[in-house]
C-alpha cells in the first residue's frame, strides 16, 4: 500500500490550492484518512480528517482551528483519491503536508501513528 500526496506549490496570501492524496493497491474509501502539516522546527499537526463512509453516520469531516472554515476535504471515490482543498492561504500555512491512512481514528488523530503515510507535498505561502 502506497500513499501519495501531490498538488503543492507557491502561491501567495489569500490564494488556493488543492491537495490529493491517492492510494495504490488500496480502496480509500474503507477507511479514515487525515491531512497533517509539518512546518519546519515544529511537530507534525493534524490539519483535518474525513471518516470512511459509516453505515449509520455517513462520512464526518473535521478540521483544526487553525484551518476551520479555510480548507474542505472531500473524497473523490471514481480516482479513489482525498482532496484538501485550501482557500485563502496564510504564510502560515507553509508546510510539508502529509495524508494518512488508518481504520481506528485514535490512531489516526490523537496518537499520529497511522498505519499508512504518504509522502508530503510542500506548499510555501508567500506573505
Amino acid at each position: 500500500v502506497q500513499l501519495q500526496a501531490s498538488g503543492g506549490g507557491l502561491v501567495q496570501t489569500g490564494g488556493s490550492l488543492r491537495l490529493s492524496c491517492a492510494a495504490s493497491r488500496f480502496n480509500l474509501d474503507y477507511t479514515n484518512i487525515g491531512w497533517f502539516r509539518q512546518a519546519p522546527g515544529k511537530d507534525r499537526e493534524f490539519v483535518a480528517l474525513i471518516t470512511k463512509n459509516g453505515a449509520t453516520s455517513g462520512t464526518i469531516t473535521s478540521f483544526s482551528d487553525a484551518v476551520e472554515g479555510r480548507f474542505n476535504v472531500s473524497r473523490d471515490n471514481a480516482k479513489n483519491m482525498v482532496g484538501l482543498q485550501m482557500t485563502s492561504l496564510k504564510h502560515e500555512d507553509t508546510a510539508t503536508y502529509y495524508c494518512a491512512a488508518d481504520e481506528t481514528l485514535r490512531k489516526l488523530v490523537v496518537e499520529k501513528r497511522p498505519d499508512y503515510w504518504g509522502q508530503g507535498t510542500l506548499v510555501t505561502v508567500s506573505s
